[in-house]
């Protein structure tokens, strides 16, 4: 893997490479002077070696020329997905900056390939959502020439900042707010044990039952993908169980939405046969029947600041390796006191 505080490429690494002066490769890389064909070959082969990149991303931004950022999105029909990029293209916008997207889903290509091809078009750095919860190798070869911010995930180890949420807290939040209504057959529908915003929910989750005097082991979880389809066939072993779980919370809104499916086939009522609890607060959990008790992640204000972040990076400043935005309860009708409340 490559080492992200290896020293980048100088224009005086090329000119001593190739042995010429420093003018001359100035002459090659802006074609703005006579180089003979030998010293032009020279130094575009130490261009190429060295992997030095020309298009010095800060200058550009300083002298607010033509600029480029790229970013990494798993699915834009995702609506979290879609909102953090939004914010991404208005702090774009704001600076003149150009936006390359790269949906790997949207393509045959895997995700190492579309990180290839974003390297291939030379941006001054990249906004990275990992759907995955590693980086391609390409990603940290992009690295090596101007910054990568993380957004909505952490990856540790890799010394890349990153824009999140304060997930486990809100997650905690919510869990202990079902537990204070007098809910205590619970069960949980996870998200991708690879990724780090999953870990941070399931680790909010029990923090709470351990808070409330439940062991964390006797509550069932399963792993979903984040997606409503997971979220209705997850819901459905879970509903099987003799006692049924009186509350099912879900590491995000997508997965409650497939659970609230669920619980419509099984003829089950939310929440009075089983309260249900989501994570994201899309748009469209206040238009669910009943409304979606959720945590509200600021997508779209996390957006705005990684590309903050990535443009102070640009500028030279320094900045904060792990940035945090807060989470706050979303309390509606998906929720109630249990029936058979012990």
């Amino acid at each position: 893997m490559t080492q992200l505080n290896q020293r980048r490429p100088t224009m005086k690494d090329v000119a001593a490479h190739a042995q010429v002066s420093l003018s001359t490769v100035s002459y090659v890389l802006n074609d703005t002077g006579p180089v003979a064909p030998a010293r032009r070959r020279r130094v575009l082969d130490a261009v190429r070696l060295l992997e030095y990149s020309p298009n010095e991303s800060a200058r550009k931004l300083k002298r607010r020329g033509p600029s480029t950022i790229g970013m990494v999105v798993p699915d834009l029909t995702n609506q979290f997905f879609a909102m953090v990029t939004k914010g991404v293209q208005e702090a774009a916008s704001s600076r003149d900056v150009l936006v390359a997207l790269v949906v790997p889903t949207a393509a045959e290509l895997p995700e190492e390939r579309q990180a290839e091809l974003l390297r291939s078009q030379r941006v001054d750095g990249v906004i990275y959502l990992s759907g995955t919860g590693s980086i391609p190798a390409a990603i940290y070869e992009i690295a090596r020439s101007g910054p990568v911010v993380l957004v909505d995930e952490q990856i540790p180890g890799s010394g890349l900042p990153a824009v999140v949420s304060t997930a486990r807290k809100g997650a905690r939040e919510v869990a202990a707010h079902v537990l204070a209504q007098g809910h205590r057959r619970v069960a949980v529908i996870s998200g991708p044990p690879a990724l780090w915003t999953a870990r941070e929910r399931l680790a909010g989750y029990r923090e709470a039952f351990a808070g409330a005097g439940i062991d964390p082991d006797s509550i069932p979880v399963l792993a979903g993908d984040y997606e409503h389809e997971s979220g209705q066939k997850l819901a459905a072993q879970l509903l099987s169980a003799d006692p049924r779980p009186t509350a099912l919370i879900c590491a995000n809104d997508l997965l409650a939405v497939g659970a609230m499916e669920c619980c419509r086939e099984m003829g089950l009522q939310v929440p009075a046969d089983v309260s249900i609890i989501g994570f994201d607060d899309l748009p469209l959990s206040v238009f669910l029947t009943p409304r979606l008790t959720t945590v509200r992640q600021p997508a779209h204000e996390m957006g705005l600041q990684a590309a903050s972040l990535l443009f102070d990076l640009l500028d030279g400043s320094e900045a904060d390796t792990i940035t945090e935005l807060p989470t706050t309860l979303q309390l509606r009708e998906s929720v109630c006191t249990p029936g058979d409340a012990v």
